[in-house]
């Protein structure tokens, strides 16, 4: 280590072989070309070669200046590297991600701020849509749709299946008395989520009953709007279990009857081509991957 030359004589030949000038070079490094074209000497005279040509306009490398540079170079970026990923404060990750409006609120939304507390360098970009089925938005790097998982992406993860049933006020239920059915739910006044018009159907074929489809109330495009719908205390909807969880938690709805069925679809979670290997990615499917769990 003792015969190494000066570290400021190694940073002005690296400038000035990078500028091809030692002007240049002395401007990035805020000295005089006096200064630049001094220490340069002083690492020719140290290492007994001539590093520069001098032109009567410039400098050019030599070829034994032209084969140092490069590992010089390359030693430099590598200290700044270094520094910066031990030391240095670390850049914001973008991760642009679009969900469903009932997925993002109702099931992302409760939990972002833990996964920012844990992955504060992790900066998540959240929009929603009604209904996707591909990436028609090139800056988005996550999508979580609904279906049955068969679109053309490679990268896909399925985020688990997952139950339905009516989820209603307890007010509403209480109307009942002691005599509430699931046919007299069926009956009254039920908000339809648009798409899922037939859940009642299959809630009654799964559970051996005769139920015919409710009359025509309300209907919402969201089971998000659904569960605000009936959280006014009139009215039930058919809904999956993991979207009314947090307001059966908390005592706004209830489950009344036991009746429930297997939905066929599910969300699924897909990662746009190119973006896969990323470990913010890696670590943002994994977090969403445990958020949806049997009730």
């Amino acid at each position: 280590m003792a015969n190494l030359p000066h570290i400021t004589w190694l940073k002005a030949f690296e400038a000035a072989a990078r500028h091809s000038s030692f002007s240049a070079a002395a401007a990035e490094l805020n000295l005089t070309p006096a200064a630049v074209s001094q220490q340069i000497r002083l690492l020719e005279g140290h290492l007994k070669v001539q590093l520069f040509e001098r032109l009567p306009r410039g400098v050019v490398l030599t070829d034994i200046g032209q084969a140092y540079a490069h590992p010089i170079r390359k030693s430099f970026v590598d200290m700044e590297t270094a520094t910066k990923g031990l030391f240095g404060t670390k850049k914001k990750r973008v991760i642009k991600v679009r969900a469903s409006i009932s997925y993002a609120a109702l099931i992302m939304a409760p939990q972002l701020a833990q996964f920012h507390a844990d992955n504060p360098d992790i900066f998540v970009q959240l929009t929603t849509t009604v209904w996707a089925d591909r990436f028609d938005d090139e800056s988005i790097d996550i999508d979580i749709r609904y279906g049955h998982g068969n679109w053309q992406e490679t990268h896909i993860w399925h985020l688990g299946h997952e139950y339905a049933a009516p989820a209603c006020h307890p007010d509403f239920a209480a109307s009942f008395g002691r005599n509430l059915t699931i046919d007299k739910i069926a009956k009254a006044e039920v908000v339809q989520i648009i798409g899922s018009e037939g859940d009642w159907i299959k809630l009654s074929e799964h559970c051996g009953l005769d139920l015919e489809m409710p009359p025509e109330w309300l209907k919402a495009d969201s089971s998000l709007v659904a569960l605000q719908i009936v959280m006014s205390g009139v009215g039930s909807t058919m809904v999956r279990e993991s979207f009314a969880k947090q307001y059966i938690d908390a005592g706004l709805l209830i489950f009344p009857l036991k009746h429930r069925f297997p939905l066929q679809q599910s969300h699924f979670l897909i990662v746009r081509e190119g973006v896969e290997k990323r470990e913010d990615i890696t670590l943002f499917c994994n977090w969403v991957a445990g958020l949806t769990k049997p009730y």
